[in-house]
């Protein structure tokens, strides 16, 4: 049975509890065949009940420990004992769970629980531990696994502090006393269920006489009434949390409270003077600004706004107020001209008043005011005006030049009344039809008019002060042209009219009308008839219709486009002015192959086409002629490059290429010579893409049939090279892309008759045969590179 002591009297606590149960609300029992908790049947026994023991111990499942201890020794929590343990060291205490070993220790020996480092209950508020008793030696278990809780007793270690500080609020303006403004909360840290180290009070540290805040709830009250935000309109309040409910020694934490007073409509509009007086000039536009007022509104926002109204005053309707938004100033504007010497001073009764009248302050008001305003008007040196801005006079199209039209009149509105001059803006006339008398403004012709070109002229008038030309007036004149019979009728449009070669007599043909530039007042009236010698021809007739038109009728039938394709008629028109005009205008008629529904086909003269081939065998020559002409272009182009000589002409760039190779020595460091292994096997195949004047820079080894060219392997030296330049001279006779210029190359060949052959390396390459370069180191030093290079070497090896 293991035995739990939480105190330094662990061992009298188990003495008595050998005779009395425990009664301790924090002891429990342990079952020994399941190792779990469980509370014990004794817990709150009559205390003077004989107990009856079942063979279990009574143990302590709950420790405490005091959070953040700074002693330098471990912190004793317990201790563990074992009804098997005999004292002679046979049983091991073990510890496991949360902090085992990192936290808490056990002595294995005697049981004893410490905690080793500084605990923190907000951190971890309860650990849970297993214990257990094992066999020293064989470390198997002696008593069941026991559980147990180690808790962490609180101290008040944790100053209040408030999450959502600092706070900001507001509250009207004139609130009346202890509305409330903003409640405060503050929290703490340690534990609640235990003393009152976690219990807050509130306070005020700063902010009185204004405010108020309530201890336990933190709500936060106006402690003045009527508070002014005109006067002061922000406050800042400092308030204080404090633990152990405000008791010494408690901790405490602040915050910082920001309250606003919001505005109310509780101050009037007021003028800062009851008169005002502004001068302007008369000159100044309609719709101008003459002036500016400003009620003054101690209040802001909605509650400054105002409207200006006009209440009284002279010279109705010459004058508006308007409210400005965005500076809530009174801007009177202008709404009629002003005229000094009509009225030199005008005066205006304003009244402003607030938009937003707040009902529990009327007692404040009233919430409006006025103010007299005096506008005076200031002379200025006005240009003259005109009698008639608009001036509208008539003259005929046939008005001789410097017939007089009408007169402008102006004056100067000033008292000076100074003399006046005229001129026409040519920029109104630019072609100079008119021109004005400086002195009277009497306006006369100075050219032709033609109505049909301009009917109406726009003239724009200047009216100059003599005394000062800067001042200058304007007026309009629109001149009307009258119109005379001027101008002869002449045909609508131009007509194309076709007559059918089926066309019958009486048939009408064609109707013609007129059109006329002038025009009459009574409208137009034109008469139609055939002039001249054409009012009795046989072909046609003319029929006037009464009503501006006429119509073109045949006499006759079997019109023919062989024997006259075109018929031309004299048309006479006459106007019904006065004098009547007229004019001759000829109408063409065409005749024209018709079909039965006298919709033209043809029209116009018989082209005659003479017999013969159709179009298509026309078209087959032509394709025949062209193809021809295409053959003998390629026939001639072909026959041009055939002939196109190999050899340049003299004036043209001739290059050489001559390769000498006569000397004997040098062996494989001589790289300068022509390749002979080139002429040495001329049965290779060559790239026709490579030049052939140059030596190739890997030659390619190839063997042609035997059949298809003979072996010069086993020919003398001078007919290999005889056949080898034949050879390139039939290649360079029928190969189009050879070089067109002859490459010359010189060869100093040994033979085979010489006693040392050749000595060069270059045929080497080519031979199939057994030889043995021994002998070369008895040549003497010249040779001796080449006796390194070839003596004593393998006769199959094959030297480049």
């Amino acid at each position: 049975m293991i035995w739990w002591c939480c105190s330094g009297i662990c061992r009298a606590l188990a003495l008595l509890a050998l005779l009395f149960p425990l009664q301790e609300r924090s002891c429990w029992g342990l079952n020994p065949s399941s190792g779990d908790l469980e509370k014990s049947p004794h817990s709150d026994p009559d205390p003077w009940d004989v107990p009856h023991r079942n063979r279990r111990s009574w143990v302590w499942n709950q420790f405490f420990v005091l959070e953040e201890y700074t002693g330098n020794e471990p912190l004793y929590v317990g201790k563990l004992h074992s009804d098997v343990d005999k004292g002679d060291g046979k049983v091991k205490y073990v510890l496991s769970g949360e902090g085992a070993t990192s936290i808490f220790t056990i002595d294995e020996n005697t049981g004893d629980i410490h905690a080793t480092k500084r605990l923190d209950r907000e951190a971890q508020a309860y650990y849970t531990l297993q214990a257990q008793a094992v066999d020293r030696l064989t470390n198997l278990p002696v008593e069941p696994r026991s559980e147990f809780v180690v808790k962490v007793q609180d101290i008040n270690d944790n100053e209040p502090k408030f999450p959502d500080g600092p706070y900001l609020a507001g509250v009207p303006e004139m609130s009346p006393l202890g509305t409330m403004v903003v409640q405060v909360v503050a929290t703490d840290a340690d534990d609640p269920t235990y003393g009152n180290s976690a219990r807050v009070v509130y306070s005020i540290e700063h902010g009185h006489p204004y405010f108020s805040v309530e201890p336990k709830t933190g709500v936060i009250r106006t402690a003045l009434p009527n508070m002014d935000r005109e006067t002061r309109d922000q406050y800042v309040l400092v308030i204080q949390a404090k633990d152990m409910v405000g008791q010494m020694g408690g901790l405490s934490g602040t915050t910082s409270v920001t309250v606003t007073l919001t505005d109310v409509n509780d101050n009037p509009p007021r003028f800062a003077h009851k008169n005002y007086q502004y001068t302007v000039l008369e000159s100044l536009l309609v719709q101008s600004v003459v002036a500016r007022i400003k009620a003054v509104d101690a209040d802001i926002g909605s509650n400054a706004e105002m409207d200006y109204r006009i209440m009284d005053g002279d010279g109705p309707g010459m004058f508006n107020i308007t409210t400005d938004e965005d500076t809530q100033d009174g801007v009177i504007m202008l709404l009629k001209p002003l005229d000094f010497e009509t009225k030199s001073s005008f005066s205006l009764r304003i009244e402003a008043t607030n938009r937003n009248i707040d009902s529990n302050f009327l007692s404040l008001g009233p919430f409006s005011d006025t103010t007299s305003v005096k506008v005076t008007v200031e002379d200025v040196n006005e240009p003259p005006v005109f009698s008639t801005p608009l001036s509208k006079m008539v003259v005929s199209e046939d008005a001789k030049v410097g017939t007089s039209i009408g007169r402008v009149s102006a004056h100067d509105p000033d008292n000076s009344n100074s003399p006046i001059r005229y001129s026409i803006d040519r920029n109104t006339d630019l072609e100079r039809f008119f021109n004005v008398d400086a002195l009277s403004g009497v306006i006369s012709t100075a050219k032709p008019l033609d109505r049909e070109a301009n009917s109406v002229h726009n003239l724009t008038i200047f009216a100059i002060e003599s005394h000062d030309p800067t001042q200058i007036g304007k007026g309009i004149t629109l001149i009307t042209v009258q119109d005379i019979n001027d101008n002869a009728p002449v045909f609508a449009i131009d007509y194309e009219t076709l007559l059918c070669e089926n066309a019958i007599p009486g048939q009408v043909i064609q109707t013609i009308s007129a059109v006329d530039k002038d025009e009459p007042l009574s409208g137009h009236r034109f008469y139609f008839a055939l002039a001249g010698p054409a009012a009795g021809n046989l072909n046609f007739t003319l029929r006037d219709n009464k009503d501006n038109t006429a119509s073109i009728l045949t006499k006759r039938g079997g019109f023919r486009r062989r024997e006259q394709p075109v018929y031309r008629l004299p048309v006479l028109i006459v106007d019904s002015g006065s004098p009547a005009l007229s004019s001759t205008n000829t109408l063409s008629v065409r005749v024209c192959d018709c079909d039965s529904d006298g919709v033209a086909l043809s029209c116009g003269a018989v082209a005659y086409t003479a017999t013969g081939l159709s179009t298509g065998a026309l078209l087959a020559i032509l394709g025949c002629i062209i193809t021809l002409l295409v053959m003998v272009l390629l026939i001639v182009t072909m026959r041009r490059r055939r002939k196109e000589p190999l050899i340049l002409e003299e004036e043209r760039d001739i290059r050489e290429n001559i390769v000498r190779y006569d000397d004997e020595g040098g062996g494989e460091e001589d790289t300068e010579a022509f390749d002979m292994v080139t002429l040495r096997n001329l049965n290779v195949i060559r790239d026709p893409n490579v030049r052939r004047d140059v030596t190739p820079d890997t030659p390619t080894f190839f063997h042609y049939p035997s059949a298809s060219r003979p072996s010069y392997k086993s020919l003398p030296d001078n007919v290999v090279f005889r056949e080898f330049i034949w050879e390139r001279l039939k290649d360079a006779d029928v190969d189009p892309s050879a070089p067109p210029y002859d490459s010359l190359q010189t060869y100093a060949f040994e033979g085979s008759g010489s006693v040392a052959e050749s000595l060069s390396s270059l045929e080497s390459l080519s031979t199939d045969s057994d030889q043995n370069y021994d002998y070369l180191s008895n040549w003497g030093p010249r040779f001796k590179k080449l006796a390194d290079l070839y003596g004593n070497s393998d006769s199959t090896t094959v030297l480049s």
